[in-house]
């Protein structure tokens, strides 16, 4: 005689399964805390604006830089909006949090103005021969002239080979010469051309006084 084992209980199987959903979603937040540690999620605000800020007070600092004293952020916002600016959480580690009255999308553009000007431009190298062709030295110059308009600072580089060593004050001449017509009206000499061995080569940088047309 056989022995009849009773269907499993619907309502454990379901209590099981939402507990192993809750494990799991517990899991995935915790994956994502280490992932993110000491860096911003992404498509989070860089700060909290407006009515982002909901905590319960806050320290309120003026435009001008006067401190307007702690209240609540309906009222620090309300002061923003008379001035026709924003309310924005600049130090949310302090307690109370500081926020300041600003014009938070003129904050912005001046904060990405300044990360571009810190950025440091890269040198690029053009190399070519004392026998290069017209052609491929106007493809050598103009490569030269992308990079100077995109704020890079080149080396021009000339290799003498054999006899041409013997006359590479000649050589020397050329390539100022080149410089010059070539890339002057945008350019400016940082280091002029010297020789290395078989090398001569300038420096040179973008000229902040020109004006970089577009090509």
């Amino acid at each position: 005689m056989g022995t009849n084992l009773a269907p499993a209980c619907p309502l454990q199987f379901i209590k099981g399964h939402a507990g192993a959903s809750r494990a799991g979603a517990q899991r995935k937040e915790s994956s994502l805390a280490r992932r993110f540690r000491g860096r911003p999620r992404p498509n989070r605000p860089q700060h909290r604006i407006n009515h982002r800020i909901r905590i319960a007070n806050i320290r309120v600092v003026a435009s001008d830089g006067e401190d307007l004293g702690v209240m609540s952020p309906d009222e620090g916002r309300a002061i923003a909006r008379e001035r026709g600016l924003d309310l924005v959480e600049v130090a949310p580690q302090a307690r109370p949090p500081v926020c300041r009255i600003m014009d938070y999308g003129k904050f912005k553009y001046e904060q990405s103005k300044k990360k571009s000007q810190a950025k440091q431009a890269t040198m690029k190298t053009v190399q070519m021969r004392p026998k290069t062709g017209e052609h491929d030295l106007d493809t050598k110059l103009n490569r030269a002239r992308k990079f100077l308009l995109r704020g890079d600072k080149v080396k021009l580089v000339m290799r003498m080979r054999g006899r041409e060593k013997g006359v590479a004050d000649r050589w020397r001449d050329i390539l100022k010469e080149r410089y010059r017509e070539r890339l002057g009206d945008i350019a400016r000499v940082v280091n002029p051309p010297s020789r290395a061995g078989h090398v001569i080569s300038m420096l040179i940088e973008p000229d902040p006084h020109a004006e970089m047309a577009a090509e």
